[in-house]
C-alpha cells in the first residue's frame, strides 16, 4: 500500500498548494467569490462537472448500479439533465445579472423584499450539502488508512476548509479542475474497463444477472420522477451551482461550457451504473450496496492504480464539499449577516444591501476599479475578502462538527433538498419566467412551501415522496394566487430587471467585464 499512500499524500499536498496559490490571486470580492467572472469554457466545464459529481454520484452511483443494474444511472442522469436545462435555458440570463447569490437575484426581481427569507432556506440547504459531503471522507479514509470516523472527517474537512479559506473561488476552481482530471482518469479510464474485464465482460454479466438489471426503467417510474423533481430542479436553483455560473466570462461560456459539463454527467452516470453492475457479478452478497465501490477498489485494482482511483473518489467528495462550503459562507455573509448588521445599525428595518433597481446585488457592490476588480461598493473600507474568508472558516468548522455528530446522511440530505425545491423553486423560476409574479407571492410561496414540506415530512416520513410533491404544488398555488391578488411589481423595478437580464445597465458586479466581450481589458482570461 506504500505506493497508494504516496499517491494520496501527493494529491492532498497538491490541494493545499493550490489553496496557497489562490490566496495570492484573490484580492477583491469578485475574485474571491466568483473568480473574477473570468473563467473560459474549458475551465468552466471542468469545474462545473466537478462540483455536481460528488461522492453521492461516484460512490452512491456505483451502489445504485449494484442494487438496480443499469437503471441505477438515473440519479446521476437527472443531475446531468438539470445541468443541461440550466445551461441551455437560464445560464446566460443568470450570468448577466452580475450578482453573487440567488437571494440577490430575488431582490432584483421582486424589489428587495424576498432576500433574507430565501437566504435562510438556501443557507440551510448548502450547510447540509456540505455536511453530507464531509461525512463521506470517513468512508474513503477508512479504505485508505483505516482511520477512525471522527479523525477521517476532521482530516478531510480540514484540508477543504484550508484551501477554500485561503483562496476562495480561485483555489476551489484550480483544485476542481485537477479533481475533474483525476476523476476522469480514475473512474472512466481505469476503474470502468477494469471492472468490466474482471466481471468477465458484458456477455458474462448478462448471463449471470437477472434481466431486470439491464432494463433502463428497472429502478421504477416513481423513483425516476422523484429524482427529476429533486435533483433536476435542484440543479436549476442551488446556490452552489449558480455561484459557478457567475464565474463564466461570457454568456456563451455559461451556455456551452455548462452543456459540455451536463453531457459529461450523462457519461459518468452510465459508467457508475456499469461499474456497480460488474461488482454485483463479482460480489453478489455484499452487506451494503454502498460498499461496492470500496470493495472493488480494494480487491481488484493493482497497486498504484488503486491509489489513483481512491484519489478520484476523494476528488469527487472534495469538489462538492468545497463548492457547498463557499456557497454556504457566501449566503451566510451576504444574504443574512450583512442584512442583519445593516438593519441593526440603521434602525430603520431596511436590510443593509437591499437591492435598489439597477444596483449590483444585495451587498450594494457596484463600482469597478481601473483594474477591473470591485471595490466592495457600499461597504466602503470594510475588507470584504477578509470578511468572506472568515465566514468560510467559521462555516467550515461548523460543518466538520455537525458531520461528526450526524449519523443519518440520507435523511439530512433529503430534508435539505425538500426545503430547497418546495421553498425556492417556484419563486425563482416564476421570477425568471412570469412577469406578473410579485414579492408578496414569492414570500408566501417560500413560507407555505417550506412549512408544508416540514409538516408533511413529519406526517409521511422524511424519506417519503409525498412531502416534496405536495409542498411544491402548494408553493405554486400560493405563488399564483397571491401574485394575482396583489399589486403588480413596480414597473421601474421590472424595467431595471429587464435591463440587467439583457446586460445593458452597465453594472458589472465589480468585475469590470463588458457583456460584449466578457473579458477585463487589464487581466488575462482563464482558458
Amino acid at each position: 500500500m506504500a505506493v497508494d499512500y504516496a499517491v494520496i499524500v501527493v494529491y492532498l499536498a497538491g490541494m493545499l498548494a493550490m489553496g496557497w496559490w489562490g490566496m495570492r490571486r484573490a484580492k477583491s470580492k469578485a475574485e474571491f467569490l466568483v473568480a473574477g467572472r473570468r473563467l473560459g469554457p474549458w475551465m468552466y466545464s471542468g469545474t462545473m462537472a466537478a462540483i455536481v459529481l460528488g461522492g453521492a454520484s461516484t460512490i452512491g452511483g456505483v451502489g445504485l448500479g449494484y442494487q438496480y443494474g443499469l437503471s441505477g444511472a438515473w440519479m446521476v442522469v437527472t443531475i446531468g439533465l438539470g445541468l443541461l436545462a440550466l445551461s441551455v435555458f437560464f445560464s446566460a440570463r443568470i450570468a448577466r445579472l452580475k450578482v453573487y447569490t440567488v437571494s440577490e437575484m430575488l431582490d432584483l426581481r421582486y424589489g428587495g423584499r424576498a432576500g433574507i427569507i430565501s437566504g435562510v432556506v438556501m443557507w440551510a440547504y448548502t450547510l447540509m450539502l456540505a455536511v453530507t459531503s464531509t461525512i463521506a471522507y470517513a468512508t474513503i479514509f477508512d479504505v485508505i488508512f483505516d482511520l477512525d470516523r471522527t479523525v477521517a472527517i476532521v482530516l478531510g474537512g480540514a484540508i477543504v476548509v484550508a484551501y477554500s479559506t485561503l483562496g476562495g473561488m480561485w483555489s476551489i476552481t484550480i483544485t476542481d479542475m485537477v479533481q475533474f482530471v483525476v476523476k476522469t482518469i480514475g473512474v472512466l479510464l481505469l476503474l470502468l474497463p477494469i471492472a468490466v474485464v474482471k466481471a468477465g465482460g458484458f456477455s458474462e454479466m448478462k448471463a449471470t444477472l437477472p434481466t431486470e438489471y439491464f432494463d433502463p426503467l428497472g429502478i421504477g417510474g416513481e423513483t425516476i420522477f422523484t429524482y427529476v423533481l429533486i435533483y433536476t430542479f435542484g440543479m436549476l436553483i442551488g446556490q452552489d451551482i449558480w455561484q459557478r455560473v457567475f464565474t463564466a466570462r461570457s454568456d456563451r461560456t455559461a451556455r456551452w461550457g455548462g452543456t459540455v459539463a451536463g453531457t459529461y454527467c450523462l457519461v459518468y452516470a452510465l459508467a457508475g451504473a456499469v461499474i456497480g453492475t460488474a461488482a454485483k457479478v463479482m460480489y453478489p452478497k455484499l452487506p451494503s450496496a454502498d460498499s461496492a465501490f470500496a470493495t472493488i477498489v480494494k480487491d481488484e485494482l493493482p497497486v498504484g492504480v488503486r491509489g489513483l482511483v481512491l484519489a478520484a473518489a476523494l476528488a469527487a467528495v472534495m469538489s462538492t464539499s468545497s463548492g457547498a462550503l463557499i456557497a454556504c459562507a457566501t449566503v451566510a455573509n451576504n444574504d443574512i449577516w450583512s442584512r442583519l448588521r445593516g438593519a441593526i445599525g440603521k434602525g430603520t428595518g431596511a436590510p443593509d444591501g437591499a437591492v435598489a433597481p439597477g444596483a449590483d446585488g444585495a451587498d450594494g457592490a457596484g463600482r469597478a476599479n481601473a483594474d477591473g476588480t470591485g471595490d466592495g461598493g457600499a461597504d466602503g473600507g470594510h475588507d470584504e475578502v477578509r470578511g468572506n474568508r472568515a465566514f468560510i472558516l467559521i462555516m467550515g468548522v461548523a460543518v466538520i462538527l455537525i458531520a461528526i455528530a450526524l449519523n443519518d446522511v440520507v435523511q439530512a440530505l433529503t430534508v435539505a433538498y425538500n426545503l430547497l425545491v418546495a421553498g425556492l423553486l417556484v419563486p425563482i423560476l416564476g421570477g425568471l419566467l412570469w412577469r406578473r409574479g410579485t414579492a408578496a407571492g414569492a414570500l408566501a410561496a417560500v413560507g407555505v412551501g417550506g412549512i408544508a414540506v416540514v409538516v408533511l415530512m413529519g406526517t409521511y416520513g422524511i424519506l417519503a415522496n409525498e412531502p416534496v410533491y405536495y409542498g411544491l404544488l402548494l408553493s405554486l398555488a400560493v405563488y399564483v394566487v397571491v401574485s394575482l391578488a396583489t399589486k403588480p411589481t413596480d414597473p421601474a423595478v421590472l424595467s431595471a430587471w429587464r435591463e440587467r437580464l439583457a446586460g445593458r445597465d452597465g453594472s458589472d458586479g465589480g468585475d469590470g467585464d463588458a457583456p460584449a466581450t466578457g473579458a477585463s481589458p487589464q487581466e488575462p482570461v482563464t482558458a
